[in-house]
């Protein structure tokens, strides 16, 4: 006598199917974004004058600002945070930092930090530009490990780390401490140029990003997100 086998949900390989085969399944039930879509996705929202000057800048001093995707997501999470306290790991020549003003609180502060005085002077040309009063910009030089202690604890709304990547896992600690319950912390080159998802890219950054992305995942701290915007963005909710 042959039994029945219990049926299979649609869109999913039976208990018993080999690793690959779930694989498949689930690779078929999402399917990979076109080139094409992918980039209308990314540059669904435009840039004004402003943000492309800052933009023309960055190329200026070698600095890669986070893309249009990604900087409309931090605008975004500003805004649903009704953000008044910010912290910024990386302030290029603001490019980020005006996206998550544009979406804070009208009263909100950024504080935002770089090793380059330079670079900080050019974000302040961009920020002027905007009309943004200087009581709400906090520009902190200096090595972001040295800055952040100095924070208060449990006192931030969002914190947009894009530093130096092989210390992200030291940031995700500090950022926790330094967030509020609800807060929310975003690593821009989440994906460092389709390279976390190739295992056999084995560079400092590409591991120090990978191995963030996995302990992240498996943090019950947080409830976290991988978005494919531009190279990537990781955002994790505190609990």
């Amino acid at each position: 006598m042959h039994l029945a086998r219990a049926p299979v949900p649609i869109g999913f390989p039976a208990p018993s199917a080999p690793r690959h085969a779930q694989e498949i399944a689930i690779a078929t039930t999402s399917p990979v974004p076109k080139p094409a879509t992918w980039a209308y996705a990314d540059g669904y929202l435009a840039e004004d004058d402003i943000a492309t000057s800052a933009r023309a800048r960055a190329d200026e001093v070698g600095v890669v600002p986070v893309g249009v995707g990604v900087g409309s997501a931090l605008r975004f999470i500003a805004a649903s945070l009704h953000a008044r306290k910010v912290v910024e790991i990386g302030t290029g020549t603001g490019v980020s930092g005006l996206w998550m003003l544009r979406g804070m609180a009208p009263d909100g502060v950024l504080t935002t930090i770089d090793r380059e005085g330079e670079h900080q002077r050019l974000a302040k040309v961009a920020f002027t530009e905007e009309g943004i009063p200087h009581t709400r910009i906090r520009l902190i030089p200096g090595r972001a490990l040295e800055v952040l202690p100095r924070l208060k604890d449990d006192d931030y709304d969002l914190v947009h780390c894009d530093g130096d990547k092989t210390e992200y896992a030291e940031y995700y600690e500090h950022a926790l401490r330094l967030l509020r319950s609800g807060g929310v912390v975003a690593f821009d080159n989440a994906l460092w140029h389709d390279k976390v998802a190739d295992p056999a890219q084995r560079d400092p950054e590409t591991v120090a990003i990978r191995e963030l992305v996995k302990s992240v995942r498996e943090d019950e701290r947080v409830i976290p997100l991988l978005l494919p915007l531009g190279d990537g963005l990781l955002v994790a909710v505190k609990r």
